[in-house]
């Protein structure tokens, strides 16, 4: 089983859906799940940190397991079945069947390691294109430096 690190929610454009991404931990594949957008409000609020005046649903079932004594928690996004993300809690040894997006959910509030199979991630896990950090950086200073004069047609 590989670890993955919640990278965070995205929007796919041009559907505007919800895309949770999952990448392994020190590794470059990533997961990408579609979601709800309820969903993603949920992970990207928790995840920011924000608290709710009254515990959501997530909040309440972290805080029943912990209130409970339930030490052994694990969290795993198992398969893909006809282009559907399945994943599973256990608790004290008990599988449960789970949508990804609440054990995600449940991961970000309660400090879970969410895991995945190596089989998983080669079936399809994907490298994402994004720009590093230092290209992005440069671009700041690109447009900082920038005069429009520099595009004038010749």
């Amino acid at each position: 089983m590989r670890e993955l690190d919640v990278l965070g929610v995205r929007v796919d454009q041009p559907s505007n859906a919800p895309i949770l991404l999952l990448q392994e931990s020190g590794g470059v594949r990533v997961l990408p799940i579609w979601i709800g957008a309820g969903e993603a409000a949920m992970i990207a609020n928790a995840m920011e940190g924000l608290q709710p005046p009254r515990p959501l649903t997530h909040d309440l079932f972290v805080e029943v397991l912990s209130r409970l004594g339930h030490e052994d928690v694990q969290a795993r996004i198992t398969e893909m079945r006809d282009g559907v993300f399945l994943a599973e809690l256990e608790v004290d040894g008990h599988v449960v069947s789970a949508r990804p997006s609440d054990v995600v959910a449940l991961a970000v509030r309660s400090r879970l390691v969410i895991t995945a199979p190596e089989s998983l991630l080669e079936e399809v896990g994907v490298v994402l294109d994004e720009p590093g950090q230092d290209e992005v950086e440069r671009f700041r200073q690109f447009l900082d430096a920038v005069n429009p004069d520099d595009f004038e047609a010749s």
